[in-house]
């Protein structure tokens, strides 16, 4: 292969390269992938910013104490494609979750599905 393919090559192979997507992303090892957490609480905050949702939960404890959960979700552009909008769960709602909360056992948890008020669970990541 003479200087001139070769340099050609290099360049198709470049130019393929800066096409492709680029989908980097942290770890979610600090959460408990493997099991999930069912909340339901009346959200007292949620923030629709980049590059993750958050939604934080005031959820009973056991003994009957109000709790604050931070509830890490998908970018907002992940959820607009998934059919939510900014709008389809409200301070105030009252939400049920199914998340993977963080493996110290503190209150956080990944989202992975919200069912909000009089809908269907709907993934929200």
């Amino acid at each position: 292969m003479n200087a001139t393919h070769r340099a050609a090559a290099t360049v198709a192979l470049v130019a393929a390269m800066l096409a492709l997507p680029v989908t980097a992303h942290h770890s979610h090892g600090n959460y408990d992938v493997n099991n999930y957490t069912h909340l339901e609480g009346r959200v007292s905050e949620l923030l629709w910013v980049n590059p993750h949702t958050w939604i934080y939960l005031e959820v009973m404890d056991d003994s009957g104490e109000p709790t604050i959960w931070a509830l890490e979700g998908g970018s907002p552009a992940s959820l607009t494609r998934g059919g939510w909008q900014p709008d389809s769960v409200k301070n105030g709602d009252t939400i049920k979750v199914r998340c993977h909360q963080l493996r110290d056992g503190s209150n956080g948890c990944l989202l992975g599905f919200v069912t909000p008020p009089g809908g269907v669970e709907k993934e929200w990541d």
